[in-house]
């Protein structure tokens, strides 16, 4: 990570992504900001800066634009069905690319691997995504090595993670990364994560 300046990390959101591939990473990036000495910085952004509602209907107002976010150290990319588009859309993905050039960390969660995957950002490297987006991953980049098992996949400047909540997981790691494995454990505390399903 760049040193000299603030640790800032940025989730894009846009129309139709997942609910929970946002505020899952969310909560715990900004639990850990909270506490962490580092005083990093989470913030939400979408393309025009204004307001997008998700897959299920909520509704979020993003903090910047993605012209006046600024500069990030990690960028969380979330899935959701808008990823579809979005991966079809060459300002976007040529969007995506300039900020692969600046940002040393990129993330995604569930199918923003597909966008990912668009933009050449997953060639010929290990990375996951949904269950059920396995194939449509292989269809946009065969080169990819697609991972079925692990929660998330860290190869180094590029984090992948499952569908969903695996983002939660994700998340939890990269404050281990970032931060401390002991800072992680906290964060998961404080927020009282103890996946043991019931059903």
């Amino acid at each position: 990570m760049p040193t000299g300046r603030q640790l800032r990390v940025g989730i894009l959101v846009f129309d139709d992504c997942e609910e929970l591939d946002v505020v899952g990473p969310y909560e715990v990036l900004a639990a850990w900001a909270r506490r962490s000495a580092l005083r990093p910085e989470v913030v939400t952004f979408s393309a025009d800066g204004g307001g997008i509602r998700c897959a299920k209907g909520l509704r979020l107002v993003p903090d910047h634009s993605a012209a006046n976010v600024g500069p990030l150290h990690v960028l969380v990319y979330p899935g959701g069905s808008g990823t579809r588009a979005l991966a079809r859309d060459r300002a976007h993905l040529d969007w995506l690319r300039q900020v692969r050039a600046t940002t040393p960390l990129m993330t995604s969660v569930c199918t923003g691997a597909l966008v990912l995957a668009a933009a050449g950002l997953l060639s010929g490297r290990p990375a996951t995504t949904h269950w059920r987006a396995f194939d449509e991953l292989a269809a946009i980049d065969p080169t990819v090595l697609r991972d079925t098992e692990s929660r998330f996949v860290d190869d180094g400047d590029v984090v992948t993670s499952a569908g969903v909540s695996a983002g939660i997981d994700m998340a939890l790691h990269l404050v281990a990364r970032l931060d401390s494995p002991e800072e992680a454990s906290l964060v998961r505390l404080d927020l009282q994560y103890e996946p043991a399903p019931t059903v």
